[in-house]
């Protein structure tokens, strides 16, 4: 089934952007407390928490558009809110719509999302562009992770990526548990598969039956072949 998200961050680029459009601000609510929000008439351009005291500058340097305050309330921000993301890079939106692929209750690397978008070896600039995400909670940016399987920063702060993550269903404890003891793939011993470790496929492998991994290069040596929905990089 397609994904609007998806389709969305996908489409090709329509252009450059008119600099004599006016787009509204105002505050809404998010899963993690109010965010100020931008929004275009294609949906929302821009959002952080808000408290941030430089979104109007920020959003000028980074979008070149004026803003004027909404006159209108916004709804709650979700991960089906409209985007609109002409503003950005075609490579900052390949990364975006490749960190919007992640299921939620699940996390990926940095190096996973790099190989998603044909660019192995571009992970610095994978968490550049995370780390500037024009739109987080909607692009969930929380679900990438540092190679270890460790959360990492969050612009909403690192308890609040442990929060919203949790909320989303992921087993925090059990992530801690492998990433403690430098696992970063899990593999079945019956069907030679092996997955990263918050893949749901993953969470269905017994005790008896689980091979833990502390490299993807281990897993190959061997011999076992990448789950095909989580792609591990095998």
């Amino acid at each position: 089934m397609s994904d609007p998200l998806l389709d969305r961050l996908a489409a090709p680029d329509p252009g450059a952007v008119s600099l004599d459009v006016v787009d509204t601000v105002t505050t809404t609510a998010g899963p993690l407390g109010d965010v100020l929000v931008a929004s275009s008439s294609a949906g929302v351009t821009f959002l952080r928490p808000a408290d941030d005291a430089g979104f109007r500058d920020e959003y000028r340097r980074r979008v070149g558009r004026p803003l004027v305050p909404a006159d209108r309330p916004a709804p709650p921000v979700t991960a089906r809110t409209a985007v609109d993301l002409r503003a950005c890079s075609p490579f900052e939106r390949d990364v975006l719509r490749a960190t919007a692929s992640i299921p939620a209750g699940q996390v990926r690397p940095y190096g996973w999302v790099a190989r998603e978008v044909g660019r192995p070896a571009a992970v610095r600039a994978v968490g550049t562009v995370l780390a500037r995400n024009p739109v987080p909670l909607i692009v969930p940016c929380h679900r990438v992770t540092k190679a270890d399987g460790s959360l990492g920063r969050y612009m909403f702060g690192e308890a609040a990526k442990a929060r919203v993550l949790a909320a989303e269903g992921l087993d925090l404890d059990r992530l801690e548990r492998f990433v403690s003891t430098g696992v970063v793939l899990i593999a079945s011993d019956t069907t030679g598969i092996a997955c990263l470790p918050s893949c749901h496929h993953a969470r269905r492998i017994t005790d008896a039956h689980r091979v833990p991994f502390r490299s993807a290069a281990k897993a190959r040596e061997a011999g076992y072949r990448g789950c095909l929905v989580c792609r591990p990089g095998l």
